[in-house]
């Protein structure tokens, strides 16, 4: 289990010198250490899973079973919904719509209205064992979720109908995207593996060359060429980042290298104070990291002191990144470039 308790008790302030795993030629920055404004928090426990859902809006769950649409700006809460009876797993939402979907470990999936009065408004049940994935079609009209029981399950959005499933033995599900513009979804396994799935028949168009640990997350870029996906390790060994081509020879572009400790979420970054199309990556390490996409040196780097493991990164715009965290919350990053790219926590809540 990715996020156990065990790790929950991880104290942060990691010593060792990690200069060895860095891009060849690549100087590590850490960012300033300035005061950072502290806001009540908006969950009692680990924060899980967090999602960008408007320009100033954020959605998250964590293991005190909530899910919480919050004003990343200010960390003001607008709406909490407890229903799951076991931690939140996962949160997304639709594109341009004020629609959210969870995940628990009680294997239930729900559909949220950001103005509906109270309760969920879809249910999507189903799946035997805790549910590890969510994306949602680019059009808002069909659900992709996945899970440790080893199958991937297609749902229609407005009847909560389950309208495929399929399985793969020891596909044990960790994360899933979907790719813009296309039926295709990305997910990642603890069978070390990436699989494409065509969402169409809920068949696999291809696998990915397996990877030597665990792969615990994937994103995809916004034009559709590349994907994503990090990995678990210990001691530097793993923990990276894989850049994929996703068009055409479909093979591993570049790694990235330089986390401690598992390599926990990875995103791609819109164009912003970094020259350079960039990505960011978070850890167990209390890191993260935004590395120039193209040579794979790490630009910046944000030491969350106390933070404990970090669980998930989200993206508000071309500068800005939310980071959830085990021990303190739901961490606001800010990028600035004034010599060098600057990456500094600046409010957690």
């Amino acid at each position: 289990v990715l996020f156990s308790s065990v790790m929950g008790k991880l104290q942060s302030k990691i010593s060792f010198h990690t200069a060895k795993y860095r891009a060849e030629g690549s100087e590590e920055k850490t960012g300033p250490t300035r005061s950072v404004q502290q806001c009540n928090p908006v969950h009692a426990d680990a924060v899980t899973s967090v999602a960008a859902l408007k320009p100033d809006l954020c959605v998250s769950g964590g293991k005190d079973k909530s899910v919480v649409v919050c004003n990343w700006r200010s960390g003001a809460v607008l709406r909490r919904f407890i229903s799951h009876e076991h931690e939140v797993t996962k949160v997304i939402c639709a594109l341009d719509s004020n629609r959210v979907f969870s995940a628990s470990r009680d294997t239930t999936v729900m559909m949220w209205e950001l103005h509906r009065a109270s309760g969920p408004s879809q249910h999507f049940p189903g799946h035997d064992l805790v549910v590890t994935g969510l994306a949602v079609s680019p059009d808002a009209s069909q659900l992709c979720t996945g899970s440790r029981d080893n199958t991937i399950r297609k749902w229609d959005v407005e009847t909560g109908e389950c309208l495929c499933r399929a399985a793969v033995s020891r596909n044990l599900v960790t994360h899933l995207c979907w790719v813009p513009g296309e039926p295709y979804v990305i997910q990642t396994s603890e069978d070390k593996t990436i699989r494409m799935w065509d969402s169409r028949e809920l068949q696999v168009a291809h696998t990915f060359p397996g990877k030597q640990h665990i792969q615990t997350s994937c994103d995809v870029s916004q034009d559709g060429r590349y994907v994503l996906s990090s990995s678990s390790g210990f001691a530097g060994e793993g923990c990276e980042a894989t850049l994929w081509d996703l068009r055409q020879t479909r093979n591993r572009v570049r790694e990235y290298k330089g986390h401690f400790q598992t390599t926990t979420s990875c995103v791609f970054l819109p164009r912003g104070p970094a020259l350079t199309p960039s990505i960011a990556t978070s850890s167990y390490d209390s890191k993260v990291k935004v590395w120039d996409q193209d040579t794979g040196a790490c630009l910046a780097t944000a030491c969350l002191e106390g933070a404990g493991p970090l669980a998930s990164l989200a993206v508000c715009d071309s500068s800005t990144l939310l980071c959830a965290s085990f021990n303190s919350g739901i961490h606001l990053l800010q990028m600035s470039n004034c010599a060098d790219l600057e990456l500094e926590e600046v409010m957690a809540f």
